[in-house]
């Protein structure tokens, strides 16, 4: 990984961070966004500690709303290299909250961010370059009602946690489609230790595998739900419309 560069949202906690600073101890360098000031300036200190040669950065940012989105996939396109993009920043709600957009908060932070953030960046993305979505098992059993994707009836933490995984999972499939040539786009069930994420990021055996969803660094089959192109391709459609121009 010595002189690439690696975009993580959600870098100051768990997987995310443990990715993040793995990935500078190959060379990486790292920019990363952060909604705390106090925990991005750790993660930081660990960055330079793993690899002190290496300019990281920060942005700082609230991605639930889309003007936030918008404005750091805006500043993240201009990095003047980009090598891989991993979109890891989310979290489960037990109450349901409206966004400033009115969007219902989980569909904004685990989808619409990575929605709105990879396709700014994805003209900006060589051949060669990655993209790596962090999904979940918690996908399974779920399904997208389309006439209600804000979760306005009968709100349940868990089961719409459950379906922003599986948007995340549809997300990816039809990513993988839309990307450009070279450019991979692949989901995964994270674990401990963060090595699918870092897998994915930098193994040379996955440099042509795209549209995959993977479970400890192999390719699994995610649910039936999750493999329907027509459901990915209309999620992308009202993502689209969601987000506005872009």
């Amino acid at each position: 990984m010595k002189g690439k560069t690696v975009i993580i949202t959600g870098a100051t906690s768990g997987i995310g961070e443990v990715a993040a600073v793995r990935l500078a101890e190959q060379g990486a360098r790292i920019v990363f966004v952060a909604r705390d000031k106090a925990r991005a300036d750790d993660t930081m200190a660990k960055l330079r500690k793993a690899n002190a040669g290496a300019d990281h950065a920060v942005h700082m940012a609230d991605l639930s709303t889309l003007a936030e989105m918008k404005r750091i996939g805006a500043a993240l396109a201009r990095e003047p290299q980009i090598d891989v993009l991993v979109n890891n920043a989310g979290a489960l709600f037990n109450k349901r909250q409206e966004t400033a957009d009115g969007l219902e908060m989980t569909f904004a932070l685990n989808h619409m961010a990575y929605f709105v953030i990879t396709n700014l960046l994805l003209d900006r993305l060589q051949p060669g370059a990655r993209i790596v979505t962090v999904a979940s098992n918690a996908h399974r059993g779920a399904g997208l009602d389309f006439d209600d994707l804000q979760s306005r009836k009968g709100y349940v933490g868990f089961p719409v946690y459950s379906k922003s995984k599986l948007a995340n999972i549809l997300f990816n499939r039809e990513l993988a489609r839309r990307s450009p040539a070279g450019v991979t786009a692949n989901a995964l069930q994270p674990e401990e230790g963060a090595r699918t994420i870092i897998y994915l990021a930098s193994s040379p055996e996955v440099a042509g595998v795209t549209g995959e969803y993977f479970y400890e660094c192999k390719p699994t089959t995610p649910t039936a739900e999750a493999r329907n192109d027509d459901d990915a391709r209309r999620l992308w459609e009202i993502s689209e419309q969601i987000a506005g121009p872009l």
